[in-house]
């Protein structure tokens, strides 16, 4: 077990030692600081809740976030062969089941790093400019409401992460990886509006509309512009559904990875 902490400690230097990774966070760090303020000036303070300023700013930054997030990963194996280094890893006394676990690991603790950071930082700034009243109908965001919301957008970050590193593992391309997360994530409610469930029965067990659960927070809203609710689609089903593709995905990086022939 030592060993293998080692070997995660060694992939979070290969992330931490590159001077993009603090450009990246501190980029992060810059925008969840700067958007309260912004908002602020055009909304004023007065009357807007700061859980819903919080809320507001980390879902601006977190589309950076989740860019940022997937370089990380994209590269976390494909960057190994690009830099001709796979082979000096292999020969080390570590199974490659072990190399690829501490790899991904290491990009899910860099998600998870970024992702505290922007709430952080946004909720922070959005407590001192902004109300801490609460309505008088009590209605309005709430400290529930946000976790709740950032934990789903952390899901579908989560999702997109292991679309990455699966396309960085099998095609050893980081461009690829990247260019794929990033179709994905301009193209998902496109997908989402064309193959709609309401309309295909069979649309239900298609990634793309299962990665928004945030739809999920008002039971009242529809399914994109056709309406008709959720058409029977559940939370407990689309995390399900969420589990199915991202057991395949990490499959698909495991057998891969391991049967992968470097000698070239």
């Amino acid at each position: 077990m030592s060993n293998f902490g080692n070997l995660i400690m060694n992939e979070n230097m290969k992330i931490f030692r590159r001077p993009r990774t603090w450009i990246m966070l501190s980029i992060l760090a810059l925008i969840s600081l700067l958007m309260p303020i912004l908002l602020n000036e055009g909304m004023g303070s007065s009357e807007v809740p700061y859980w819903q300023a919080a809320i507001t700013t980390v879902q601006i930054v977190f589309f950076l976030n989740t860019i940022f997030c997937v370089v990380i990963a994209a590269e976390a194996v494909a960057g190994e062969f690009t830099w001709g280094t796979i082979k000096l890893l292999l020969i080390r006394p570590w199974s490659r089941s072990k190399i690829l676990a501490s790899k991904y690991l290491s990009v899910i603790g860099f998600s998870v790093l970024s992702t505290l950071l922007v709430v952080i930082l946004a909720t922070v700034m959005s407590y001192m400019l902004f109300s801490h009243s609460v309505t008088p109908d009590g209605s309005g965001a709430s400290a529930s409401h946000a976790f709740a919301l950032w934990g789903y957008l952390y899901v579908d970050l989560f999702i997109t992460l292991a679309i990455a590193f699966m396309v960085s593992s099998v095609f050893r391309s980081g461009a690829l990886a990247i260019g794929l997360s990033l179709f994905i994530m301009f193209t998902q409610n496109l997908f989402s509006l064309i193959f709609n469930p309401v309309r295909y029965e069979w649309a239900k067990y298609v990634l793309f509309n299962n990665m928004d659960l945030s739809r999920y927070m008002d039971s009242a809203a529809d399914y994109g512009l056709l309406g008709d609710g959720n058409a029977g689609m559940t939370l407990g089903f689309s995390i399900a559904v969420l589990a199915v593709y991202y057991v395949i995905f990490m499959l698909i990086s495991w057998v891969v990875f391991n049967k992968r022939d470097v000698a070239g």
